[in-house]
C-alpha cells in the first residue's frame, strides 16, 4: 500500500499540477486537485525537496470542480475536472505569473482566446500506446500521469472522432495478426476532421500476409520499425505503406497538406480565428518573413495580404509540403527555403515583417542576436512555450516594446496554452 495524505491545495502552478504541503513541510504537486480543495494524495514521487503525487479522493471539493468526461483523463487531459471558465481564469493567472517572473513583463490585462463550446475532438492527431488489459488482451492506452505504467483505453475525448475509429480498425488487425505487447511501440494518427492516415511503430522486424484495408475514412497506413533502444516513435525503417500519406486542411481559402509527422496545428477552427487575428497586425505593404513555418500554415494564409512571404523551416519534409501549398494553391509571390533560422540571419531585414512561430526551445540565440541588429519594424511572435517566450521577449525589449500580448486556448481542458506577441521597434 502506498502512503496516504489529507493535505490542503494551495494553488495550480505553471504546469498544470496544484501544490500542496505534505506534514513534514515539504512542498507536494497534486494532479486532480483544485485550489482550496482538502484532498487525500498517494504520492507518485519523494524527492529530498519536493514531492508529487495524484488526489485519490477528494474530502471537500472546490465550486469549480465538475465530473471528469472519461476515465483516463489525467493522461491526456488533466484539467477535465474544472468548468471551462474556471480553466480560463487559471491559465490567465499562471501565464501572467510567468510572463512577469522570467520575463520582468508587468501585464495588467492579458485578454485569452477561447471557444467554451468547443472543449472536446478538436485534436487532429493523436499517438496511443499499448497495454495488456486484465485479460492478457492489447488494447489501446497512454501513460499514466507521473509514472511509467500505461492504463489501456478506448480512445481519447479530445480526438477527432474518426481518430478514434481508426485507432479501433488498427487494433482489431493486431488482434487478428496476434502482435505481441512486446513488440508494439505507438500508433500515430492524423485527421483532417474527414479522413486519416495512421501508421504503426513496431519494436521487431515484421511482416504480415495482410495488413490494415482502407475504410470510408482510413486513407493510408505506415508501417515502421523503430528500434528498441529509443523510447520515441524513431522511423528506423520502413516496413509497408498503402495509400495515402497526406492529409488536407483548409485555412480561410488556403489548402495545406502535411503529412502524419510534420508539425501542424492540432485545434484548427481556433487557429484559424488566430490567424485573423495576426493579420490586423501585418502591415500589407512590407515582405512576410515566416520564420519556422513548418508546412507554410501560417505565411500562406497571409499570402494575399501582403506583397511577399518568404517560408523558412529546417524539417524537409515540411519544405516539400510547403513548396506543394504553394503550387496547389497557385501562389505566385512565397517561396519556401530549406535551411535553420540561425542559417537564415541575412534575410532578416529591416524593410520586413518577421513572423515567429518556434519550437518550444524558442528562438535560436543568434536570431535574437540578429533582430536586435536588423531592427524590423514589426516581429510577430506566436509561442506554444510561455517560459521560452518570455525569456525572447525580455531580450527583444531592449530595441522593442509590446503592443499587445495575448493568449489562445488552442488546448482546453490541458494545462498547455499559447501566447501571441505584437512588437515594434522603438
Amino acid at each position: 500500500m502506498k502512503p496516504t495524505y489529507d493535505i490542503t491545495i494551495d494553488s495550480i502552478v505553471f504546469g498544470g499540477q496544484s501544490i500542496g504541503t505534505l506534514p513534514d513541510g515539504k512542498k507536494v504537486f497534486v494532479w486532480n486537485a483544485l485550489p482550496g480543495e482538502v484532498v487525500r494524495i498517494e504520492l507518485t514521487k519523494n524527492k529530498k525537496d519536493y514531492a508529487e503525487g495524484i488526489a485519490v479522493e477528494i474530502l471537500t471539493a472546490s465550486p469549480h470542480r465538475i465530473a471528469p468526461m472519461e476515465v483516463g483523463y489525467l493522461s491526456t487531459s488533466p484539467w477535465q475536472i474544472m468548468t471551462p471558465a474556471y480553466e480560463n481564469e487559471q491559465k490567465v493567472a499562471l501565464a501572467r505569473e510567468v510572463y512577469q517572473r522570467i520575463g520582468g513583463l508587468d501585464v495588467d490585462t492579458l485578454p485569452i482566446h477561447a471557444d467554451e463550446s468547443v472543449q472536446y475532438g478538436y485534436r487532429n492527431k493523436m499517438e496511443f500506446s499499448f497495454a495488456e488489459d486484465e485479460n492478457g488482451i492489447v488494447q489501446l492506452a497512454f501513460f499514466e500521469r507521473g509514472a511509467h505504467f500505461r492504463t489501456p483505453v478506448d480512445g481519447s475525448l479530445l480526438a477527432d472522432p474518426t481518430i478514434n475509429e481508426t485507432a479501433k480498425h488498427i487494433l482489431a488487425w493486431i488482434h487478428e495478426q496476434q502482435i505481441p505487447v512486446r513488440s508494439l511501440k505507438s500508433l500515430i494518427i492524423r485527421s483532417d476532421h474527414k479522413n486519416t492516415i495512421a501508421a504503426l511503430f513496431i519494436k521487431d522486424r515484421l511482416q504480415f500476409e495482410s495488413y490494415p484495408a482502407d475504410t470510408d475514412t482510413l486513407l493510408g497506413f505506415t508501417l515502421y520499425y523503430s528500434t528498441h533502444k529509443s523510447p520515441a516513435s524513431v522511423t528506423t525503417a520502413k516496413l509497408y505503406e498503402s495509400g495515402q500519406s497526406y492529409l488536407t486542411a483548409v485555412i480561410g481559402e488556403t489548402k495545406l497538406r502535411f503529412g502524419l509527422l510534420s508539425f501542424f496545428q492540432v485545434n484548427i477552427p481556433l487557429f484559424t480565428r488566430a490567424l485573423d487575428h495576426i493579420k490586423q497586425y501585418i502591415p500589407a505593404d512590407k515582405p512576410l518573413l515566416d520564420i519556422y513555418a513548418g508546412v507554410g500554415a501560417i505565411g500562406l494564409p497571409l499570402v494575399s495580404h501582403v506583397n511577399k512571404v518568404t517560408c523558412i523551416e529546417s524539417n524537409d519534409e515540411a519544405v516539400e509540403f510547403s513548396d506543394i501549398n504553394i503550387h496547389i494553391n497557385g501562389i505566385t509571390n512565397a517561396v519556401s527555403v530549406l535551411a535553420p533560422a540561425e542559417k537564415m540571419l541575412d534575410s532578416i531585414t529591416n524593410d520586413a515583417t518577421v513572423m515567429l512561430d518556434p519550437p518550444r526551445a524558442g528562438l535560436h540565440p543568434d536570431v535574437v542576436h540578429h533582430l536586435l541588429w536588423a531592427l524590423p519594424e514589426r516581429i510577430v511572435y506566436m509561442s506554444c512555450n510561455l517560459s521560452t517566450h518570455a525569456r525572447d521577449l525580455q531580450l527583444l525589449s531592449e530595441a522593442y516594446t509590446i503592443d499587445t500580448l495575448e493568449l489562445f486556448n488552442f488546448f482546453p481542458r490541458t494545462p498547455h496554452i499559447e501566447g501571441l506577441a505584437v512588437l515594434t521597434k522603438k
